[in-house]
């Protein structure tokens, strides 16, 4: 019931802002089970972030629900592409050009057209996916005029306890350099403020489900 009434509070919230921003459920690691009340509800959006725990969850689903789009919202590996591409409509995390060529194929493959964001490590943490500010532009335009990839937007995790302003404002900075509608940014702690600096997509779990044990 918690579950349910914390998502039509989010949900009511966006509703405000007359659909300018897409709720992404961050469902990883829950089962069917915790989410079944939403996709009653008719939400659409959920975010995974394992390629063979989302197969075997979804599949099911999927195959009787074709509204349901599914958001990978973890690191992926160049491997895992081909069934990243079979399974998810949006990934979030691209970030080097070995995994864009992977997918690149695996699209030809499945003759589909999926929805990227590039992942940029905006605060430059090591221990982080993506790619730096200043290697952005070239990528983009790999994926985008070498592999024909639909890159809709970028995506970014700021760094923790620290405001998270300063980098939402510069991902929104380089979105407009290059003439990017989307930006996959803010979760449960931050995503009004990510809002406030542009977000069209945000990615929320424990605001909705609570903590996870794993």
């Amino acid at each position: 019931m918690f579950v349910l009434e914390n998502f039509i509070r989010i949900h009511n919230y966006l509703k405000e802002l007359k659909g300018k921003v897409t709720l992404v459920v961050i469902s990883k690691t829950f089962s069917l089970e915790h989410i079944k009340p939403l996709i009653n509800f008719g939400h659409t959006d959920y975010g995974e972030n394992k390629v063979q725990e989302t197969i075997n969850k979804w599949k099911e689903v999927i195959a009787v629900n074709n509204n349901i789009k599914l958001h990978m919202v973890g690191k992926l590996q160049s491997n895992k592409a081909s069934e990243a591409v079979n399974i998810f409509s949006y990934i979030h995390s691209l970030d080097n050009e070995k995994l864009a060529n992977k997918l690149s194929a695996a699209e030809k493959n499945y003759a589909k057209n999926l929805k990227y964001f590039i992942q940029v490590n905006i605060g430059d943490e090591i221990q982080k996916s993506g790619l730096l500010l200043k290697e952005t532009n070239h990528f983009f335009n790999y994926c985008v005029n070498d592999l024909h990839l639909n890159v809709v937007g970028l995506m970014c995790l700021p760094p923790v306890n620290i405001d998270p302003n300063k980098y939402f404002e510069k991902l929104k900075e380089l979105s407009l350099n290059l003439n990017l509608s989307d930006l996959s940014m803010g979760m449960s702690n931050d995503y009004k403020i990510a809002i406030k600096n542009g977000s069209t997509y945000i990615r929320v779990g424990s605001a909705i489900f609570g903590e996870r044990v794993n």
